[in-house]
């Protein structure tokens, strides 16, 4: 039903301010578009009819009446002039703005603590208009490429040490032959790393122990460094280490571990976004402040890890 069309025609008392004011805001939240007062539009998804189903009971208890119709837009004319009620570019132009505003300001050195958490709620605010941008393009490309661009300019500057992806092909390796290793990365882990141990200590090398870095030039020469510039598993490409450690030995096949993956790809280094990523965020940078010592942190945060991976696992049933 690509062409298809939910229409919602709503009318509520006009002494049911609350109802009304009510069914408008979920109704906006929703990204509906209006055709006129009373009359709002979406395309047709199952979960907007369910959505709007909702809605239309709501206003139903407020004494008003609600009907949703389907429509199928056979014109090519017709249709676009649909998609045009969609049309978030102003809302990315206006973001755009504030990208470049605030990349300006990480230009000129200004605080990059303060940068970033102003590049977090940017962040926020894209994914908000994404999910109403029923018709993407090229603005929410664009957009979406600025505002990455932001990200690693700031994160190179606060983190120095972060690895930066490099191109090489990534080669199929044999878990007998990385078994009770020492393994490196740098102290005060953050998702990448912890995701990356955990699956280490799970799939790869169950005895595996580990070593946390002040500077990567201390990792020994005996240890397997990972998630650092020069470590023997770190980013490739778009691939985070987390997705590298999948493919080098050969892991990708398993789903749940595919899902976790997008999930500590999107919060390491941004793009689609993920369901989960908020609360394994909050939780993460919790526990960091909760274990201080590297070693209590990844035994806590392996319990996390070892959760969403069975509730990947039981989706995926």
């Amino acid at each position: 039903m690509d062409n298809s069309w939910l229409i919602l025609i709503v009318s509520l008392p006009t002494q049911n301010s609350a109802g009304r004011m009510r069914v408008w805001r979920a109704l906006k939240a929703l990204g509906c578009g209006v055709l006129r007062d009373g009359v709002y539009l979406l395309p047709y998804r199952k979960a907007f009819r369910h959505t709007l189903q909702v809605q239309a009971e709501d206003v139903i208890a407020g004494g008003g009446s609600a009907h949703i119709l389907v429509l199928d837009s056979e014109h090519q004319d017709q249709q676009k002039a649909f998609e045009t009620l969609f049309d978030r570019s102003a809302d990315y132009a206006k973001l755009v703005e504030t990208i470049q505003q605030i990349t300006h300001l990480n230009h000129q050195h200004e605080d990059s603590a303060k940068l970033q958490k102003q590049a977090y709620r940017l962040r926020k605010d894209f994914e908000m208009i994404a999910l109403q941008d029923f018709f993407p393009g090229a603005a929410q490309e664009q957009v979406g490429a600025a505002l990455e661009d932001l990200e690693h300019a700031i994160t190179d500057r606060l983190s120095p040490d972060e690895p930066h992806a490099i191109n090489r092909r990534i080669r199929r390796l044999h878990l007998n032959d990385y078994q009770a290793r020492t393994w490196a990365t740098r102290q005060r882990p953050w998702v990448d790393r912890l995701a990356s141990a955990w699956l280490i200590h799970r799939f790869i090398d169950p005895e595996a122990r580990f070593i946390w870095l002040t500077e990567p030039d201390d990792c020994p020469a005996d240890a397997l460094g990972f998630d650092f510039d020069g470590a023997e598993f770190t980013h490739v490409g778009a691939k985070v280490t987390f997705e590298v450690l999948l493919a080098s030995f050969g892991l990708a096949k398993d789903s749940a571990l595919n899902r976790l993956g997008a999930l500590v790809h999107y919060l390491d280094v941004g793009g689609i976004p993920v369901l989960e990523a908020a609360g394994l965020e909050t939780l993460i940078s919790g526990m960091r402040q909760r274990w201080v010592a590297d070693d209590e942190l990844l035994a806590e945060t392996n319990k996390i890890f070892d959760a969403y991976y069975q509730a990947f696992l039981g989706n995926d049933a």
